[in-house]
């Protein structure tokens, strides 16, 4: 007898793929198939992926991107994409079917509907995607990342947690080092596609901090490409050591190392930020749907793990202000890694896997 099949349906960001290849990891372990769908964008994620998980890409598309001609074809793109995944779930049918949000999820969803399989969707943010809200009524269950999730009337969540990836866990709870007379990390992430405004911002504004501070600090700074070479040149100015890259693909052992994290409020980084126990300075992506980063990071912040600054009102001497209050502040600072660490959920891994086994049994509406 085969072993059970999952589908993975993933979106492509960081946001909806770090979790996906948590849950991939698991389900593994637990004896079953994974299939992961994503469009191209996601597939540049699945390095990280075990080898043993069939990357399938699909044909998706959006509303959102693109001129007049391009939108003209996002339905007949859509309904190549579910027709694709309908004939692949019929060579390979999967016992559950999961969604973690993101365009490239629709053709597996809706194939999942048509061929009345089992099908649950996992929400990071604390504000349902615009996907997951189309499917919200849909699937049997939603697995929420962020607590409280807002979902529509009448549909009701169950708190598992964002799951982090194994190189996360292996970090979880490492000792943290408080801040003093000595090389300190600052690590500055903008989620996976980087974020302009830090790379404005943050140089600016540790290039004011007083001279034994900026002496001690060791800056880890995730850019976009197109501005690496310019934040270089801010930290070089200021006499700041400082790596910058586009991408780091050693982000939990940099996060384990750091006295400090500067980040967007994407529900992974919060997630990593927590199970790993740093203090942090979150600035929420404004433009982001429904304002759901501003969302995931009140919890830290109530938590008292993090302190949160609008980009409204984020300014040089705002964030430096920030930056020292917790870079001089030992016993602060510690207080702060050890709140962070408290809200973590470091099993959301194995709340989530635990459902998907569920779901065969549970019949589908």
């Amino acid at each position: 007898m085969s072993a059970p099949l999952l589908l993975i349906a993933a979106g492509g960001t960081g946001g909806h793929m770090f979790p996906a290849q948590a849950l991939a990891e698991a389900m593994l372990s637990r004896g079953w198939r994974v299939k992961l769908s994503t469009d191209e964008r996601g597939a540049r994620y699945t390095g990280g992926f075990p080898k043993e998980v069939a990357v399938e890409t699909v044909t998706a598309a959006t509303f959102a991107r693109g001129g007049m001609a391009a939108k003209l074809t996002v339905p007949f793109r859509i309904a190549g994409g579910v027709i694709g995944a309908v004939f692949g779930m019929l060579r390979d049918k999967p016992d559950a079917v999961i969604g973690f949000g993101g365009y490239p999820t629709i053709p597996a969803l809706t194939a999942a509907k048509i061929l009345r399989l089992p099908a649950m969707i996992h929400e990071q943010n604390g504000i349902l995607g615009r996907v997951n809200q189309l499917f919200a009524k849909r699937v049997r269950w939603i697995a929420c990342g962020t607590w409280p999730t807002t979902l529509p009337e009448g549909v009701d969540g169950h708190h598992t947690g964002n799951p982090v990836r194994k190189a996360v866990l292996d970090r979880a709870g490492a000792p943290y080092i408080p801040p003093g007379d000595y090389p300190m990390s600052v690590v500055v992430i903008g989620g996976s596609q980087g974020a302009r405004i830090l790379s404005d911002r943050v140089p600016e504004a540790l290039a004011t901090l007083p001279e034994n501070l900026r002496n001690n600090i060791r800056v880890a700074h995730q850019a976009r490409p197109e501005d690496v070479t310019r934040v270089v040149a801010a930290y070089a100015g200021a006499g700041i050591r400082a790596d910058v890259r586009p991408f780091f693909d050693d982000v939990p052992s940099r996060f384990s190392e750091a006295q400090l994290i500067i980040s967007r409020a994407g529900a992974s980084s919060v997630a990593d930020i927590s199970i790993i126990g740093r203090p942090s300075i979150l600035v929420p992506f404004a433009a982001a749907a429904n304002d759901h980063q501003t969302a995931n990071a009140h919890g830290l912040v109530e938590a008292e793990a993090a302190i949160l600054i609008p980009e409204s009102r984020l300014d040089a001497a705002t964030l430096a202000g920030h930056v020292a209050t917790v870079l001089e502040n030992p016993d602060a600072a510690t207080r702060m890694a050890n709140a962070a660490l408290a809200y973590g959920i470091p099993d959301a891994t194995d709340r989530l896997a635990q459902m998907v086994e569920a779901l065969p049994e549970r019949k589908t509406t």
